[in-house]
Formats: structure tokens, sequence, C-alpha cells
């Protein structure tokens, strides 16, 4: 029996409502699972290479220093999956062991530079006119210098080395951070939040300990991601300038710097360490903006 429209009332519900296809659900969570494959495979990617930090030994048996003359310049086949160097080291598992020094730099150099400008955000949003205008003049400053080159006059100073480095990419990396973190507090300061709790006689560092840092740092997580892939290249550059690990460790950037010596004869041993930063790089931009959207496609 046909039901006829004009005998319903206006507005009924059942008129009202908007009748969905199957296939248009199907296809709107096809959609959704298909925007979500970047950053599984991301995920992925990131837990590879940390499983290969922590234990090395499991995914790469072959000892990353042991020197075999005989095979040298081993294209990569059965017996060497990646090639072998000019020392005849097996390039897979050298890549495997250098997860490790690799991730360690990015992450410590990724912690010193949120620290400091943890300090310098919270300092130049909450400490007053005079100490914001100067503190932010001082980033001002860094701003104007590229981030490797201040990195290199910071080298410079100190002297090359692993520790070195790490100082010196968690520098270049500081202003961008406190530069948010201090847009955030500001921001925060003048919510009603923080005014209920200024008239409720709560102290200054009552009111920022609790209600004003928890929330700034809420973005944290997602720049310390983003900041882990900005550092490995960094970190990588520096080495591959020969002002990070010295050779024969190894480490990322140190194996391009080897390797760019023999580009023409053995390509694999600068082709494969590049693309181990540039899958880290890129997993952690992927998996950074992922957070950032919290999850949605």
């Amino acid at each position: 029996m046909s039901v006829d429209k004009a005998q319903l009332p206006a507005g009924d519900p059942v008129l009202a409502q908007p009748v969905r296809s199957p296939s248009r659900r199907t296809s709107t969570r096809t959609a959704s699972w298909a925007a979500r494959i970047p950053a599984v495979l991301a995920g992925v990617v990131l837990i590879f290479f940390m499983a290969a930090a922590i234990a090395p030994e499991l995914l790469a048996p072959l000892d990353p220093l042991a020197i075999s003359p005989a095979d040298a310049f081993a294209a990569p086949g059965a017996g060497h999956v990646l090639g072998t160097d000019e020392s005849g080291r097996d390039i897979y598992s050298r890549i495997i062991h250098g997860a490790r020094p690799s991730l360690l730099i990015g992450a410590a150099a990724t912690a010193i530079g949120l620290g400091l400008a943890l300090v310098l955000g919270t300092l130049a949003g909450f400490g007053g006119r005079w100490l914001d205008f100067g503190i932010g003049r001082v980033l001002e400053v860094l701003f104007a210098l590229p981030g490797l080159l201040l990195a290199l006059v910071f080298i410079a100073l100190a002297g090359p080395g692993v520790t070195t480095t790490v100082v010196a990419v968690g520098l270049t990396s500081a202003p961008g951070y406190a530069r948010l973190i201090r847009g955030q507090i500001i921001a925060l300061r003048t919510s009603p939040m923080v005014e209920a709790a200024t008239v409720l006689g709560r102290s200054r560092m009552k009111v920022l300990g609790v209600h004003i840092l928890p929330n700034a740092l809420a973005p944290l997580a997602v720049l310390a991601t983003l900041g882990l892939g900005q550092a490995i290249l960094w970190a990588a550059s520096l080495s591959f300038l020969g002002l990070g690990s010295p050779p024969p460790a190894p480490e990322w950037g140190t194996m391009l710097s080897a390797g760019r010596t023999y580009l023409s004869l053995a390509w694999w041993m600068t082709v494969f360490p590049g693309l181990a930063i540039v899958l880290v790089a890129a997993a952690s931009t992927v998996l950074s903006r992922a957070l950032k959207s919290g999850g949605r496609p």
C-alpha cells in the first residue's frame, strides 16, 4: 500500500531523515580507512626502527664492524641483501645497528630543544612585558640564522662530537618551539578559566602550574614527533660533514659521507642509508599530522 506524502503531517521525522544508501555508507567507510593508511604505515616504520634501536641483534645478526676485504663492494644480493661497503661490511647490518645512535641523537636533541623552549616560552609568556621583549629579541636573532648554520657555529666553538651535535641540534630547534609555547601561554592567560582562578585568589605560580602549563603543553606530543624527524635530518647532515659520529661508527650520516666517494662504483652505500633517513623523517611527519588531527581522516 502506498503512502501519500501529502497526508503526513508537516515536519514528519520519516520525511525529514535523509535516506543513505548502503553503497554510500560503504564508500564513506572505505575512504575513512584509506585515509588512515599513511598513518598506519608511518607507525609501522617507526616501530621497526625503534625495534632496531632496542635489539639490533635480532634483526641483523651480522657484526656491523666486521671487515671482509674479499667481499668489498658486493652488490645487493642473496649473501648481502643491501650489499657491502669498501671494507666488506654488510650495509643492512650497519643500517640496523645505526638506528640506535641516529634515533638517540634525534630524541636527545628534541628533548633539549623542547626543554629549552619550555623555559623560554614560559618566561616570555608569563614573565611580564620586559622579559617578553628581551626573550623575543633573542628568538628573532636565532630565527635570522639558518638552523644548520647556527649548529655549525656552535660546533666550531665547542668542537665536533656526538654530544656537541646533540646540543647543537637541540639549540637550533628551540626557537620555533619557544615561540609556539609562548603563544599558547598568552592565549590561556586571558582565558575565563584563568580569570576565574585569579578571582578565587590562586597564586600566580599555582595558576601557571595547574591551569596554564598543562593546557599549553598539549601540542608537545605533536611537536616532539615532528621534531624527531627534523633532528635526525640535521644530525645526519652534521655527521655527513664529519662533525658527528666518527667512522667507522654505523651512523646513517657517517655512512652517507663514506659512500659519496664510491657513488659511481657502489651506489648502494649511499642510497640505502639515505633511504633510512628519509623513511624515518617522513614517517615522523605523517604521524605528527595524524596526531594533530586526532586520528580523523
